[in-house]
Order: C-alpha cells, then structure tokens, then sequence
C-alpha cells in the first residue's frame, strides 16, 4: 500500500470516528436537554443577581427567592419590553426598590450581557448570579463569562417546567429544541463557546 492510499484511509478513519461522535452528542442532547442545557452553580454568595429579559414571571420570581436567602443584595433587571414588569414583580415580592438597577436596552442575551456588564462594573460587582430559564442557562452564562472573563459569573436558574410532561402543556417544548441552534449560532458568529 502506498504512502497515499494510507493517508486517504487514515482521514477516512478520523472523519468517520468525528462523525460518530457528532451523532452520539446529538442523540446526549436529543434525549437529555435538561442534563446538557441546564447550569446550575448551587447555593452562593454573589454581590448581584442579574434577571434576564423575557420567558414568564419565573425568572423574577427565582430572583426574589434567592435574594430573600441573602444570596445577593443587589439584582439588575436586563431586558428591554419586560424589563419594568419584572421590577414591578420583585418589589410585589419584597424586594426593595432601591436593591433594584435596570438595564432596559437589551433584545437579546449577547445584549444582555453587553449592556449589563458596564453596570456590573459601576457596582463593582466581581461574584454575580445569572438568573434564567433552566433551557437558557448554558447560554447565558456562556455569554457574560465571554464578554467580562475579569468577572465570577454563577447560574442559578429557574426550574419552571423542567420536568419533559410540562414541556407540551407550558410551550416549553419549542424554546428547548431552539436553544441548540442558538448555542451554534452564538459559538460560530460571536465565538462564544457554551463548553
């Protein structure tokens, strides 16, 4: 066998051990998205809890929950369109207005991440909590650790409908299947890298 036949084979041997790893990964997040997309950090102290725009009243609410258990004395509400609903639910919950900053600009979650970070920085905040959808943690956090690497990022995501027999009934379903695409997209077109 020539030098070129056993180069051929060898790439044929390297591409066909990559392709199968793709096809195992997809099938890992096919059949457990909770288990891929979920990041969870576990009880800390932070000096801010940052609430990401849009999904339902959980994330506020997950919010609320963790500055009651003195997780972070301040949180900053991100997002513009629910941005003023989601302080007017934390202070309904307890949360004082003066713990609450708003950053109203935002669309998306690289937005998120670029427009809060100059306020994180002005609270001279260095531990800060994520606070998302179980689905968007990865994401999310993936993209404040890619824009600010100077600051301790933690996830402290909300569980609402996590359980697979919610999905359907609470329209879960659709954001979970989009989340792997976004993932992607962010890794490929801002070099974000959700691993």
């Amino acid at each position: 066998m020539n030098k070129v036949m056993w180069r051929r084979r060898k790439i044929l041997k390297i591409f066909l051990a990559l392709a199968a790893l793709v096809v195992v990964f997809a099938a890992v997040a096919w059949f457990f998205p909770q288990q891929v997309l979920t990041v969870d950090s576990g009880p800390v102290t932070a000096d801010v809890i940052v609430v990401m725009g849009g999904a339902w009243l959980e994330r506020p609410q997950r919010a609320a929950e963790l500055f009651k258990q003195d997780e972070a004395p301040k949180i900053l509400v991100t997002g513009a369109g629910d941005c003023q609903l989601n302080r007017e639910f934390l202070e309904k919950d307890g949360v004082p207005a003066a713990a609450i900053t708003l950053e109203s600009k935002s669309r998306t979650t690289r937005e998120n991440a670029r427009f809060s970070i100059p306020l994180l920085r002005q609270m001279k905040a260095q531990r800060v909590i994520i606070v998302t959808s179980w689905y968007h943690s990865r994401r999310a956090l993936a993209c404040f650790e890619h824009y600010a690497p100077d600051i301790q990022f933690y996830s402290r995501p909300s569980y609402y409908a996590y359980p697979k027999t919610e999905w359907r009934p609470k329209g879960i379903s659709v954001y979970v299947k989009s989340e792997y695409l976004k993932l992607l997209g962010y890794w490929v077109c801002y070099g974000v890298c959700p691993f």
